[in-house]
């Protein structure tokens, strides 16, 4: 398990801090398991660059600093964010911020989605929920998690946020 932390903003903008340890031991028992399999697979996936940490109270993957000295134009006291993954309420979430900003990625995901699940899609702009009891298709977020690099998100978001 990972015991390092980091900073993050709550709703009220204060900078909390969790561990990961801690965010997991607070998800409910009942979906533990399908929450430690997601990580599992994105873990196994993901980039080399990413690097795994809680942020924004979830378990996020982000560009560091040490890659990416300037952070999220947001905070740029904070890394940038990338990937995150929460446990909610009533569902699990995947925020992938590569489909939000990439049309052809979000177009790759929405074709191969149903290849990999009978369940209607569930889906904000860079939000996918997957309700409680329902399947996660882990091997489709697998390759989700793989499909753009460090350097491939870091040329995005500066063209999408950097103004020059």
């Amino acid at each position: 398990m990972l015991t390092y932390r980091l900073a993050s903003i709550s709703r009220s903008n204060e900078f909390i801090s969790m561990s990961i340890e801690t965010y997991l031991a607070s998800i409910p028992e009942a979906y533990r398991s399908d929450f430690l399999s997601l990580m599992a697979i994105i873990q196994k996936n993901i980039p080399e660059g990413f690097k795994e940490v809680e942020s924004y109270g979830m378990i996020g993957y982000v560009v560091p600093h040490e890659i990416y000295p300037d952070g999220y134009h947001c905070t740029p006291k904070l890394p940038l964010p990338f990937l995150n993954i929460a446990c909610q309420k009533n569902f699990i979430a995947v925020y992938h911020m590569g489909i939000y900003s990439d049309e052809t990625l979000l177009n790759w995901f929405l074709a191969e989605f149903p290849k990999h699940s009978s369940k209607k899609l569930d889906m904000g702009k860079s939000c996918i929920r997957f309700k409680h009891g329902h399947p996660i298709p882990f091997e489709l977020i697998g390759q989700l998690a793989k499909k753009m690099t460090v350097k491939d998100w870091i040329d995005r978001y500066e063209k999408m946020y950097k103004h020059k």
